[in-house]
């Protein structure tokens, strides 16, 4: 089933249901389902009825109006970084399981109605989300859970009005119109080829995305833009400005957890999709370093991820905090290694000091039995990524000799080492009198 909402187009969302065609449906629409209460400051916005594409106006007077009563209603203690509910839910686990991410760029982040699936909002966005509605259950079966997201489309995001980027297969397609919708659905969605209408563009770097829909949620409008501009100056600061990109998105769930992010990035020759919460400027240098740098997951921060199963992001952190406690034992500690529980599904991945072998994970199932032989285990497969820096339970292996070693074998070891040099030296003396 494919996700499609302002900005994911995920399944199974239990606490929002979607009226359509008179039947529920559980597709998850990031934020196309909201509360009516929290759309009070939205004005919606009626596109004239040639909707040409990269008409951006929605009326002057109409947008000054929106961006007025916006003002009016922030207020820091109650939706900015310091308000009371921040850090008081967990984070891991809070992301739907989804395959595929589809942005379409369009616009920015104020002129997005709360759902952008409404019936006055401009014709491209309307139409998308109707055809990844009525062609979810024809995608291939490993994209079934398709997210569909907005993200901006002005001057200044690297991308125009119509454009589409998917992850994780890293492509853009540009000039998208409510006319070729169909077309562009039924070619690169569902049967995986190529959009007859245009060559895709293979995207590179990484790229980060920032809810910033004021329309749908107050807190998402105060942090995101904040989020954003310090991205933006931590880019420009380190030169990363050719590898790193970042963008403003439609609401992708989790109000609560503001500032929400969506990091793509290269990790271990694939396209990792993961997402953070209750994310503050402070945290924006530890991304960029940690997690983009260095491919580390700042765990304070994290959510989950893209492929996984809530139950799946749990394990996926449960496993790496044990990995961290393996990798400290032999930093003095005497944690052993091989007493360590790790699920059957996990593939542990790193530097050749830090590498786990397909066949030492089937030494280490759960519970202590052979992987193969686990009945609970899933045919998903986790990745649990080492840090290079961190090493891994293979160099413990020397420690654990040395504490074996006992005073017998010194005792053997020092005789064998005196017998070859006695041996040497009764042939050196041999040759010389000869």
């Amino acid at each position: 089933m494919a996700d499609l909402g302002e900005g994911s187009s995920v399944i199974e969302t239990p606490q929002r249901s979607l009226a359509a065609a008179g039947s529920k449906e559980s597709t998850q629409l990031d934020g196309l389902n909201m509360d009516k209460s929290n759309s009070k400051s939205a004005v919606a916005l009626v596109d004239s009825s040639s909707n040409k594409l990269g008409t951006e106006q929605g009326g002057i007077g109409t947008r000054t109006e929106k961006v007025g009563a916006a003002e009016e209603e922030k207020d820091e203690s109650k939706d900015g970084f310091n308000r009371a509910e921040m850090y008081t839910d967990p984070l891991v686990g809070s992301v739907g399981l989804y395959e595929r991410h589809v942005f379409l760029c369009y616009k920015d982040a104020l002129s997005w109605p709360p759902h952008v699936e409404a019936a006055d909002f401009d014709r491209l966005p309307r139409h998308l989300v109707a055809a990844l509605r009525a062609r979810k259950n024809d995608m291939p079966k490993k994209f079934l859970q398709t997210k569909l997201t907005i993200c901006e489309g002005r001057d200044g995001s690297g991308s125009s009005n119509g454009d589409i980027l998917i992850f994780p297969e890293m492509l853009k397609y540009g000039g998208l119109t409510h006319f070729d919708v169909d077309s562009f659905v039924e070619d690169v969605l569902v049967k995986g080829k190529h959009w007859i209408a245009g060559k895709p563009e293979h995207l590179t770097g990484s790229h980060i995305f920032v809810c910033a829909h004021a329309n749908r949620d107050a807190r998402c409008g105060y942090c995101g833009p904040l989020l954003i501009e310090k991205f933006k100056e931590e880019i420009t600061k380190h030169s990363l400005d050719n590898e790193v990109f970042v963008r403003a998105c439609s609401h992708v769930g989790g109000h609560k957890y503001a500032g929400n992010i969506i990091i793509y990035s290269p990790q271990g020759g694939a396209i990792a999709g993961h997402w953070y919460g209750y994310v503050t400027p402070n945290d924006v240098a530890d991304l960029l370093e940690q997690h983009i740098g260095k491919g580390e997951i700042v765990e304070r921060l994290w959510r989950g991820q893209m492929s996984l199963t809530e139950e799946e992001q749990k394990l996926a952190q449960n496993s790496r905090s044990q990995l961290e406690q393996c990798a400290g034992c032999m930093c003095g500690q005497s944690q052993d290694c091989s007493a360590l529980e790790f699920p059957s599904n996990v593939l542990f991945e790193g530097d050749d000091n830090g590498k786990f072998a397909k066949a030492d994970l089937e030494k280490v199932g759960q519970n202590g039995e052979q992987a193969s032989e686990d009945k609970d285990s899933t045919s998903r497969t986790l990745k649990v990524e080492i840090s290079p820096s961190r090493g891994g339970c293979r160099r413990n292996l020397a420690s654990r000799l040395f504490e074996t070693w006992e005073l017998e074998d010194t005792i053997v070891a020092t005789a064998l080492i005196g017998a070859a040099v006695s041996v040497g030296l009764a042939y050196h003396f041999y040759r010389t009198s000869s």
